[in-house]
């Protein structure tokens, strides 16, 4: 999602729209083995703990024929299955962008990949994180409803002012989202699956708050940009998060406007407890301290 740090004047040589062309034969061989290093680290660990809306996803796409995908051939098979797009973007746009993008099924990616040196962490989304992490879940066709229906509560806030209760539900579900299956806690969040390290922590490590889903409880919770969570939220199913999503927003807005946001660690009384963390992570210093 577009952040604070995103441009906020259209740059040069991109469209009224802020696309610009991937400009997919411009890439490098060390740009595709940077891709094919990532790729191969990410779908050896995934199985077991990515869902499998996921993980069909990825098979569907062919994600690492040629190292980087050109979204030209890619969005072939996702427009088929959801009738989505993803189209280059040149960095973090402006919400109003972002969001009209969502709405009408395009969905904006970084075109530019990491450096060999930035393979366990960068700041900024890259085409790996973009690609390889979101694109997946949209060709399930309840997840692509969802982003679409993401995008237009989007527009309908942008003149609330409460877009930053709005950011935390992208956060907690498509970036960072876990989801509860008969097998277990599974991953759905870009943010994890394009990530080694939070891959593993996400499920395994003892540290982080495993909460059930509510809405208007994750849309009180404020995140971490820079490290790992210190709170997951479980969705029992994609379903109900987009049920969730299509929801009148007017009352919860209301609603919003008079609560507090609730402590990051917090457990609730009322929270469905998957995992009661013991925070060790963060007390640990987190990754200033590694």
């Amino acid at each position: 999602m577009s952040a604070d740090h995103a441009n906020t004047s259209l740059p040069p040589g991109a469209r009224p729209d802020w696309t610009i062309d991937q400009g997919w034969d411009r890439y490098t061989a060390a740009e595709h083995e940077v891709w094919i290093t990532l790729y191969e680290r990410q779908a050896a660990l995934l199985p077991g703990r990515a869902c499998d809306a996921f993980l069909k996803g990825l098979d569907a796409l062919d994600l690492h024929r040629t190292g980087i995908p050109d979204f030209a051939r890619i969005n072939e098979e996702l427009r088929r299955l959801t009738g989505w797009t993803v189209v280059a973007v040149p960095g973090l746009v402006p919400d109003e962008v972002f969001f009209e993008h969502l709405a009408n099924r395009r969905f904006p990616a970084g075109q530019f990949v990491r450096k060999p040196d930035e393979l366990d962490y960068l700041q900024e989304p890259d085409i790996f994180h973009d690609v390889f992490g979101h694109v997946p879940m949209l060709t399930d066709p309840v997840f692509a409803d969802y982003m679409q229906a993401y995008g237009e509560g989007g527009l309908r806030a942008l003149g609330r002012g409460q877009l930053h209760n709005l950011a935390r539900l992208y956060w907690y579900t498509v970036e960072f989202g876990l989801l509860e299956t008969p097998q277990g806690l599974r991953i759905y969040g870009a943010g994890i699956v394009s990530s080694r390290s939070e891959s593993i922590f996400a499920l395994d490590d003892p540290s982080p708050n495993r909460l059930g889903f509510d809405l208007e409880r994750v849309m009180r919770t404020p995140y971490r940009i820079d490290d790992f969570q210190q709170v997951y939220f479980v969705v029992p199913s994609l379903q109900a998060l987009l049920d969730a999503t299509l929801a009148d927003f007017d009352a919860l807005y209301r609603r919003l406007q008079a609560a507090s946001d609730i402590p990051i660690d917090a457990v609730l009384a009322e929270d469905k407890v998957f995992t009661r963390g013991d925070q060790t992570y963060v007390l640990r210093g987190g990754r200033s301290a590694a």
